[in-house]
């Protein structure tokens, strides 16, 4: 019997029924609740197959105790003994093999799908900034320094009068460029998903300033006659690079917003929901930075290469981003590897 049962409440005049039921239902299951705590007692024996029977058992019977006897220490007694064996199941859980493999294949994919109107809020003002930064670059000669700097507008221009527009990408070692360039990317994205912490309005901001400077950089080398040189050399790195800030807009936006739209659940919980998610968008791109830096650090360099190498650089990068994050998982969705949900 449960340790401290005294059974039911009484009345003055004689038993309630109740307790006579909650008696027998203590006496017909005593032995087996005694046998599961003594089972406990070297948990390490116990197959994970009959870890879960008992579980299964035990919240069947304490499913049956709240609902006849909620106020009674049987409740309490299998409420205690189902957390016991609850704990011990997943303190013993091992960590699937293929979480690895899982998370680039199933979990990345569904929250993209989940996030795909915070993926198109991201799009929308960076492209409607980077417009911006072509329509005020075109109007103000003086807007790309505000931009980008008097410095680096300078240096460009340089570049162009020797000929060579590019030649930024071949300044450093491949290798100590490579890893520069990949933090870089990183930390920008990385920065991109923090201001949604504090509010949504900063990872749109940051988008947007983003977008403008896209748009102002690429109409500078329209106005120096250098698109058709600068653009396709640009967007061998830029295509994934720039794709994944916009993801990582994605992710602010989803933290963000789970402060200010909490729903259902407490902000503190809904925040806490909407950071993980985010960030594990933010984590899903990495490979993607590397990618990216690679491109940046080990082929940028060679501007002047075979147009038809470029374009085929471009395109695969293009369908990479668009494959992995937008159609794959509209496809696991449509072939129910994983539910629907907004």
């Amino acid at each position: 019997m449960p340790p401290g049962y005294t059974g039911g409440k009484r009345y003055h005049s004689g038993i309630n029924e109740d307790f006579v039921r909650e008696a027998a239902f203590v006496k017909r299951n005593q032995a087996r609740w005694q046998e599961f705590e003594q089972t406990l007692t070297v948990p390490q024996k116990i197959k994970p197959d009959k870890l879960a029977e008992i579980f299964i058992q035990i919240t069947d019977d304490l499913s049956f105790a709240r609902t006849q006897y909620p106020d009674s220490r049987v409740t309490q007694y299998l409420n205690n003994l189902a957390s016991k064996i609850h704990l011990e199941i997943y303190k013993n859980k091992r960590e699937d093999k293929n979480r690895f493999v899982t998370f680039w294949t199933l979990e990345v994919p569904q929250i993209m799908y989940e996030s795909r109107r915070h993926l198109l809020y991201a799009f929308t003002i960076f492209i409607v900034a980077g417009l911006m930064g072509v329509v005020s670059t075109l109007y103000d000669d003086t807007f790309v320094r505000l931009i980008l700097g008097d410095g680096y507008v300078n240096m460009t221009l340089e570049n162009i009068r020797k000929g060579n527009p590019t030649a930024i990408y071949e300044g450093d070692n491949e290798v100590s460029m490579f890893f520069r360039i990949t933090f870089n990317n990183i930390m920008v994205s990385f920065n991109t998903f923090v201001f949604g912490a504090i509010s949504s309005l900063l990872t749109g901001g940051f988008l947007f300033y983003n977008g403008l400077m896209v748009g102002a950089f690429l109409t500078f080398f329209y106005t120096e006659g250098q698109l058709a040189q600068g653009a396709p050399v640009i967007m061998l790195h830029g295509t994934i690079e720039l794709s994944s800030i916009v993801i990582a807009g994605a992710a602010g936006f989803v933290m963000g917003n789970s402060i200010l739209f909490p729903g259902t659940y407490s902000r503190l919980e809904s925040f806490k929901r909407g950071a993980l998610k985010g960030l594990k968008m933010v984590l899903g791109l990495v490979p993607f930075f590397i990618l990216a830096g690679f491109i940046e650090s080990f082929i940028t360099r060679y501007g002047f290469m075979h147009w038809s190498v470029k374009t085929a650089i471009i395109a695969i990068s293009a369908f990479l981003m668009i494959y992995y994050f937008i159609v794959y998982p509209h496809r696991l969705v449509k072939y129910g590897k994983f539910t629907q949900r907004d």
